[in-house]
């Protein structure tokens, strides 16, 4: 398994320890919290199999579990979105219900399909997550109908390297060939992720709950994707392509709190402006983040 391989790379975890085991269902408590949700991160797959990473929104009680597996979605990724066609049939879907508000999450990860103008998921892993590295942000308004024209090229422009530079949050979609979709967060203070060319990211890989779902989908699976939202816009940024992980120790010795880097190749940019409706104040920092590397 991934899990372990990256377990055994980072000297962690022991006998009995393995691949992570969450039950499908979703748990009584969690939800009232996913019908209180206003934006759900979702990752998958597109039509050519290239991983994405993209946000869907709506009025509280838009995300709907009618019973303790099935999940149904009032919305579908904004027009533009590479995810925009997908779920014609029932394909894996990872999903972060995410409150910045109160920085707690929650992970669904299973299948979906599209019926009419809303997805329909069923779950197979259900799974609270710690708030670490989440910063806190509260909706001042809501603008607009959602998604507006979409640019795509092969690399990052200046302007799109700036705004990787200056996130304190992304989001990142991995796909495992035996246990599916994953969608996952990663924060830190602005500067943490780096453009260092117009086509490769890299970011240190902070303490975490040492499951490393995304990382250990990575090892069986390099291909990836991302997302950068501007939470004052709505504009979004996604990026596809393939990632690895750096275990030198000279490299993650760069960035405080660094246990390894990831490096991550791009292989094709969209962004569409507007493309989410809500409009976000950002309140603060987690306390948890690492200092920004020297130079940010």
């Amino acid at each position: 398994m991934g899990e372990q391989e990256v377990q055994r790379q980072a000297h962690e975890g022991g006998p009995g320890w393995g691949s992570p085991m969450f039950g499908p269902e979703i748990p009584y408590g969690f939800a009232p919290f996913i019908r209180d949700q206003r934006m759900l991160l979702i990752g998958a797959a597109d039509e050519d199999g290239y991983l994405w990473s993209t946000i869907v929104d709506g009025e509280a009680g838009f995300a709907d579990p009618v019973d303790e597996r099935t999940v149904l979605i009032d919305a579908l990724p904004a027009m533009g979105d590479p995810l925009r066609g997908a779920f014609e049939s029932a394909q894996d879907i990872g999903v972060l219900a995410l409150q910045p508000q109160t920085r707690r999450r929650i992970r669904m990860n299973g299948t979906a399909q599209r019926e009419g103008d809303r997805l329909v998921m069923r779950t197979e892993q259900v799974l609270g997550n710690c708030p670490k590295y989440l910063q806190t942000r509260v909706v001042k308004q809501t603008s607009g109908s959602g998604g507006g024209q979409a640019t795509v090229s092969g690399e990052l422009s200046s302007a799109q390297q700036r705004w990787v530079h200056e996130a304190d949050t992304f989001f990142i979609a991995s796909l495992s060939p035996e246990h599916g979709a994953d969608s996952s967060h990663r924060g830190g203070m602005p500067g943490f992720v780096k453009a260092v060319s117009p086509r490769k990211i890299v970011w240190p890989d902070y303490a975490g709950n040492q499951f490393y779902m995304t990382l250990g989908n990575m090892v069986l699976n390099p291909a990836i994707g991302l997302l950068f939202l501007d939470w004052e816009s709505g504009h979004t940024l996604q990026l596809t392509g393939k990632g690895r992980i750096d275990w030198d120790p000279v490299n993650a010795q760069k960035y405080p709190g660094a246990l390894r880097m990831v490096e991550f190749d791009i292989t094709k940019v969209v962004q569409i402006d507007h493309a989410s409706r809500l409009r976000w104040e950002f309140q603060g920092y987690s306390r948890t983040n690492p200092a920004a590397p020297p130079g940010s």
